[in-house]
């Protein structure tokens, strides 16, 4: 990998520059020394951490986040200065669940070196020989990148060095090197929200992680997506709500365990913390729903996306695609007639849960034809969404949520029960002031 080390600037003390013009030139050319990743740069290693902050390093600086600027990345990965790190080849943070002591942390290379972070701290015994902790993964690196078993057929580590990808087991601590000449020389390399990233300049091109493949439409710039840059940017400038802001119009979790929470025209995945939680388009996801959702519930391997009087269904996988000959009417389909407020299927169970005005009504969903099977009144009205898991149901009204502990403690209670708050920790919203 070619460097342009740029050096690290020594930073006085702010009591140190207020006063004079000198002090104002002084300061001017510590910000111009920063590198701006928005004028568009090829950035050396992206690694998230284990809180889901995503780093970006160039140079002997790097950026955390998506947005603000350059700090010398000593300042988040603590021992790197006694080591006389100008620049770094690689980074990537290991996913390794069997061996709690490796999951998670951040490992970055440079030369023939490796270092351990965890919690932003070098870890005792680092920088070690590439050798020790990665035998016969080459030296002097291009990039590298997690992939999880699953996406991997084990829990691995991409490799990057040249055309050639060296695939690390880490179970069995082997490699297997393959030539995927198709793909750009990646300088850094990326795993965001289970879709694989390789950076050559200023630009980026997905690929899977198994053949290499190179996803249609790449390459795209990377100042359009992965940073907030003046004049660039793709529609995605949605900012993180305020808790007591949040309206929902449905949630539901499927069968592999990703949850859904959808607001507008937007959908948002909570299961993904580790990546950051972000929006994106229903239509990104679900192309055919172009206009919002009243309510979606998961049943077996589908999704159910209901607006108006159609019902949506799609098969899940690593894409949900459309059912053939849907949508469908929700008459035809669920036996339901008149606006839908929400919807929900507990787990392991056959019923979903209609919620429509003030009534919840039960239709079994391995009946032919489908019809309501009950109907009860409920002691709450205006509710937005619902769903059900392991610890009862939760029924959501505007940025508030009623917590039962069955379906039916809910359909027989009279009084409802003290709302609670949506907080970051349930929704990933702001909670600030």
């Amino acid at each position: 990998k070619v460097q342009t080390n740029t050096p690290t600037p020594t930073f006085p003390d702010k009591k140190d520059l207020i006063g004079t013009d000198m002090d104002m030139d002084i300061t001017r050319t510590l910000l111009l020394s920063l590198p701006d990743r928005c004028q568009g740069l090829e950035f050396d290693a992206i690694t998230p951490d284990e809180n889901g902050n995503t780093f970006f390093f160039k140079g002997s600086h790097a950026w955390k986040g998506f947005h603000g600027p350059a700090q010398p990345f000593s300042e988040f990965f603590k021992g790197l200065e006694s080591h006389h790190v100008h620049h770094v080849d690689a980074a990537f943070r290991r996913h390794d669940e069997e061996n709690k002591d490796d999951h998670d942390h951040v490992y970055i290379f440079l030369d023939d070196k490796v270092f351990s972070f965890y919690n932003s701290t070098l870890e005792d015994g680092y920088p070690k020989p590439m050798q020790e902790d990665f035998d016969g993964v080459p030296t002097h690196l291009d990039a590298a990148v997690e992939c999880p078993k699953g996406e991997c057929m084990t829990d691995s580590v991409l490799f990057f060095k040249g055309q050639d990808v060296h695939i690390y087991d880490i179970s069995t601590k082997t490699v297997k090197t393959k030539t995927w000449p198709h793909l750009p020389a990646c300088t850094s390399a990326f795993r965001w929200l289970e879709h694989y990233y390789c950076f050559h300049g200023n630009n980026f091109t997905r690929f899977h992680p198994v053949t290499g493949e190179v996803s249609p439409g790449y390459p795209k710039d990377a100042r359009n997506y992965f940073m907030k840059c003046p004049d660039f940017g793709h529609g995605g400038n949605g900012r993180v709500p305020k808790c007591n802001e949040v309206k929902l119009d449905a949630i539901t979790t499927d069968d592999s365990g990703k949850t859904y929470l959808f607001s507008g025209p937007l959908y948002m995945r909570l299961d993904t913390h580790r990546d950051g939680l972000h929006s994106f388009p229903i239509t990104r996801a679900w192309k055919e729903v172009t206009n919002g959702v009243d309510a979606v519930f998961s049943y077996t391997d589908k999704i159910y996306l209901i607006k108006g009087d159609l019902v949506y269904i799609y098969k899940s996988g690593a894409h949900y695609t459309l059912i053939a000959d849907y949508p469908k009417s929700l008459r035809g389909e669920l036996g339901v007639e008149g606006q839908v407020d929400a919807a929900f299927v507990c787990p392991n169970e056959h019923t979903v849960h209609v919620i429509q005005g003030g009534r919840i009504r039960d239709v079994d969903l391995t009946a032919t034809p489908r019809v309501i099977q009950r109907d009860l009144p409920l002691p709450l009205v205006g509710i937005d969404a619902s769903l059900c898991g392991a610890d009862g149901v939760k029924i959501f009204k505007g940025s508030h949520y009623y917590h039962y502990e069955s379906t039916r403690t809910l359909s027989t209670a009279r009084i409802a029960p003290e709302p609670l708050p949506i907080i970051p920790a349930l929704m990933g919203c702001d909670d600030s002031q």
